[in-house]
């Protein structure tokens, strides 16, 4: 074991109250090796450096490919320079902030990329959230611009509105290139609140830098040009991840909404532009991998959720390239990586610079295999915090003992871990699902982690239900070939009896956010409290069942409209491959979407089993050679 996987670094005998040096504070919550630790850290090169280096150095190579075309460096440079230029000419100066309001076409990366230049940071407002958020968002942020393809976005009155077109004359040279410094803003990106109102993370261009250079330095960036499907919305903070990779002289590949949401269409996307890298989360791999059966799958980086056993130990055994990501937004989107080999699931090492401390609710080393403690992130990849909100930024990044350098930080990430006994640290879960069941405390997420390492559970889910006032117990969720009974057994066998759920329901899929996470208040009611099913099972009733456990509803009518149900194009792309492999019938995404209601669609699917069976897909088991 190496020294920075040690737990027997805490003096057994030591009081609590007894002093600690920082050194070995250090040493005991750091997964850094010690050199690297007290070694001066190296500034990485800025990304718009990079860029300008990249288009001199290839100008004629391809730098994004879109739905509405492709652009080469040297056209992507006019393109996002005389944009800045209009820009700035609208009056936008450094340290202001610029909404960007586009759908995934070129003109995304063109305005991204235009507004650093101009000196702003960007705020993304994805066209597809409804005008209130995105209303709310554009005044919380104070935009002094937008970009948009609309004449009139949902943005306060009096702010300028950019065509993504837009251009003025570019007097800029490379002598008087805008260089942001390492702490100016780079992007605000609007997350969850658990007020319920959105909080704008604010992070600096020299995180975004260290970002690129943590994962080159880790071996996730490949050092030759490589060819990146950007796949995450720009309203999520892993799209940052794949989109800055333009800025190092690698080929985007913009996926639109259509594609993103098909998995025929998407695979095919990949094998047309010979696509080497995607990023996606384990449940959206779940819908794609049987379209690349016998393909040369991509190097896939995973993140946003944890990725179950199951899938861990697929994409190990059939020698397929990924990585793990772990990170909140907070740090950068990832600050964490491993890659996917081995027995089981594990968040793996910090990126260069990144500090990880494993801390109890005193913020005490957490040292003993098994023990769960909380994660803290600190090093130079922090955000600057929550846009306009002092208090909750001080609330969650905190000031770092564990370091002597002034005014140094640490965020409380919420996420719980632990080390095992090989010294692998393991995600468990989530501080804020902590519950209370007859005076024990509980954390869903650990009965979650259990349930999603036993065969048979490809995804897993647990919370609260009360069927009756005062009668509160756990329930749990799985998708897969399991047994409710088995399973509840082998957690009688792992769990103190207070973690058991009460019942376990088999669901068809998951339903998900729109950003491909579980949404766990979309759970149907277990299945002993679930309403009586229709009589008959024909195709009629077994496209209402997928409606029912995709959208989590109790109960659909022949005239429910699928988006008026809280449906959208990952849930509707659950719908649609549920139903294929449940008939086995050719079935496409558009017989959904432009079905009125669920009798429409109904009638749909009902042609398409009188057509005939689908053609077989074979199961994924294997992989051609990684693309190096």
């Amino acid at each position: 074991m190496t020294s920075h996987h040690r737990s027997t670094l805490l003096d057994p005998h030591r009081r609590p109250s007894d002093p600690i040096e920082i050194e070995e504070y250090s040493a005991m919550t750091t997964f850094a090796e010690p050199a690297a630790a007290t070694a001066t850290p190296v500034t990485p090169a800025d990304l718009l450096a990079r860029l300008r280096a990249a288009v001199a150095a290839h100008p004629a190579r391809t730098a994004v490919h879109a739905a509405d075309g492709s652009l080469d460096f040297a056209a992507l440079d006019r393109r996002t320079a005389a944009l800045a230029a209009a820009l700035r000419a609208r009056g936008v100066r450094r340290g202001d902030r610029v909404g960007v309001h586009l759908a995934r076409t070129l003109d995304l990366p063109v305005a991204l990329l235009a507004v650093w230049r101009a000196g702003a940071a960007y705020v993304p407002l994805d066209p597809a959230y409804p005008a209130e958020r995105i209303s709310f968002m554009a005044t919380d942020a104070r935009l002094a611009a937008v970009v948009s393809a609309e004449t009139a976005p949902p943005v306060p009155a009096g702010v300028p509105v950019l065509r993504p077109d837009a251009a003025a004359p570019v007097e800029e040279t490379d002598a008087d290139a805008f260089v942001p410094d390492p702490l100016d803003s780079a992007y605000v990106i609007y997350t969850s609140g658990s007020t319920g109102r959105p909080k704008g993370v604010e992070v600096p261009h020299g995180a975004v830098a260290d970002l690129a250079a943590g994962l080159e330095q880790a071996g996730a960036y490949r050092p030759e040009p490589s060819v990146v499907a950007w796949n995450a919305s720009v309203s999520f903070d892993a799209s940052v991840q794949q989109w800055i990779r333009i800025c190092r002289g690698d080929t985007l590949v913009v996926v639109d909404d259509a594609r993103r949401a098909d998995p025929a269409r998407l695979a095919a996307l990949l094998a047309e532009h010979a696509v080497t890298d995607l990023d996606l989360t384990p449940s959206h791999w779940q819908l794609l991998r049987e379209q690349l059966t016998g393909a040369a799958v991509p190097r896939l980086f995973m993140g946003g959720e944890p990725v179950p056993g199951r899938t861990w130990r697929e994409l190990a055994d059939g020698g397929i390239d990924a990585f793990n990501l772990y990170g909140p937004t907070e740090c950068t989107v990832d600050a964490i990586t491993a890659r996917i080999t081995g027995p089981g699931p594990h968040l793996g090492e910090p990126l260069a610079g990144v500090r990880v401390h494993l801390l109890d609710e005193r913020l005490r080393p957490v040292t003993g295999a098994g023990e769960v403690g909380e994660l803290y992130l600190a090093g130079p990849g922090l955000a600057h915090g929550y846009a306009g909100q002092p208090g909750l930024t001080a609330g969650r990044f905190v000031a770092d003992p564990f370091t002597t350098a002034p005014g140094a930080r640490m965020y409380r990430t919420g996420d719980q871990a632990r080390r095992s006994a090989e010294g692998l640290l393991e995600y468990v879960g989530r501080v804020d699902r902590q519950v209370k069941l007859r005076g024990f405390r509980i954390e869903l997420g650990e009965v979650e982690h259990a349930l999603a390492a036993l065969d048979g559970v490809t995804a897993a889910a647990v919370t609260v239900h009360e069927p009756a006032p005062g009668d509160t117990r756990l329930a749990a969720y799985v998708t897969g070939p399991a047994a409710p009974a088995e399973l509840l057994a082998e957690l009688r066998r792992t769990l103190p009896a207070h973690l058991v759920p009460a019942g376990v329901t088999v669901l068809e899929a998951m339903p998900l956010t729109p950003n491909g996470k579980v949404d766990h208040r979309a759970l149907p009611v277990p299945a002993a409290e679930a309403a009586p099913e229709a009589v008959g099972g024909g195709v009629a009733e077994q496209v209402a069942e997928v409606w029912r456990t995709v959208l989590g509803v109790p109960e659909v009518l022949p005239e429910d409209d699928f988006l008026s149900l809280g449906g959208h194009s990952l849930a509707a792309l659950r719908v649609v491959h549920l139903l294929r492999r449940k008939l086995n019938v050719e079935l496409q995404l558009r017989h959904l979407l432009d079905a009125a209601d669920l009798a429409a669609f109904t009638e749909a699917v009902q042609r398409a089993a009188a057509a005939g069976p689908a053609a077989a897909r074979p199961a994924l088991t294997a992989r051609r050679p990684a693309v190096r």
